[in-house]
C-alpha cells in the first residue's frame, strides 16, 4: 500500500487474516479491538506480555508514576511541561470506570508505551465526578465535573491532546489537538501518543491519523519498526 493512499481499509482486511480483530475509526469515535501486539521494541509479538494494572487511590482512579499532582491550573501546567520539553496531556476517568482499568492492565504498563509517556508527556488526571478545582485555559474555575460538562466530556476515558500554546479566550477542548474518547488497544495508543508527540497534525499532506495508524499497522505486521 503506498503512504498516504486510500488502501487503509483493504490494510486492515488482510491484516484480520493475520490477527483476530483490528476495528479503527476516524478520531472522534471509539476504537475499539485493536489486538495488533507491541513487543520490547514496538514490533509484533504472538504473546501477550502479562501485566497489572495501576494501584487505586482514595479516589478510586489507577494512579500512574508518570501522572503529576499539580494544583490544576491549565496555565501552570502547560508552562511547566514545556519546561520540561514535554505535551500536556489531561486523562479523564472516573471510579468503577472498567475500560479505564482495562487500560491501566493492559496497555498502560507496557514498557514501551509506560516509556515513551514518561518521556514525552506532562500527564494530568482529571475525576468526571470530581470536585477539585480546574483553572481553564480561559481563565475560568470550576470543579472537575463542572469542567468535563463545560467541555462535553461523556465518558471514560477520555484522553485531551494540548498544543504547547493556547490562544487567549480558548478553553482546553477548543485547543486540544487530538483526544482518545475511549478505550484503545496498544498499538492504536502508542500510535496516537506518537502522532502527537511528532506534531503531525500540523504537517501539510493527507496522512491523517487514520491513515498514519493504519500504515504502522502494516510496519509492523512486516517486521519493521520505523
Amino acid at each position: 500500500v503506498r503512504h498516504g493512499d486510500d488502501g487503509a481499509l483493504e490494510v486492515l482486511e488482510r491484516l484480520g487474516e493475520r490477527r483476530e480483530r483490528v476495528v479503527v475509526e476516524v478520531v472522534g469515535g471509539l476504537v475499539e479491538g485493536d489486538d495488533v501486539r507491541l513487543g520490547p521494541e514496538g514490533g509484533a509479538d504472538d504473546e501477550a506480555l502479562p501485566l497489572a494494572a495501576a494501584e487505586l487511590g482514595d479516589d478510586g482512579l489507577h494512579k500512574t508514576s508518570w501522572m503529576r499532582d499539580t494544583f490544576k491550573d491549565l496555565n501552570e501546567d502547560l508552562a511547566e511541561a514545556n519546561a520540561e520539553g514535554k505535551r500536556l496531556v489531561l486523562f479523564f476517568e472516573q471510579r468503577g470506570c472498567i475500560y479505564c482499568t482495562k487500560m491501566h492492565a493492559e496497555v498502560f504498563p507496557r514498557p514501551e508505551i509506560a516509556s515513551f509517556i514518561e518521556e514525552n508527556y506532562f500527564v494530568v488526571q482529571l475525576n468526571l465526578h470530581g470536585d477539585l478545582e480546574v483553572t481553564d485555559f480561559d481563565g475560568e474555575t470550576l470543579t472537575e465535573k463542572q469542567i468535563a460538562r463545560k467541555w462535553n466530556v461523556l465518558f471514560t476515558p477520555t484522553i485531551l491532546f494540548l498544543p504547547e500554546s493556547v490562544e487567549d479566550g480558548r478553553n482546553a477542548a477548543e485547543a486540544a489537538v487530538a483526544v482518545m474518547p475511549g478505550a484503545f488497544g496498544a498499538g492504536t495508543t502508542l500510535d496516537m501518543f506518537t502522532w502527537v508527540q511528532e506534531k503531525r497534525y500540523a504537517l501539510d499532506g493527507d496522512e491523517d491519523f487514520q491513515r498514519y495508524h493504519a500504515r504502522r499497522i502494516q510496519e509492523r505486521a512486516n517486521g519493521s519498526t520505523d
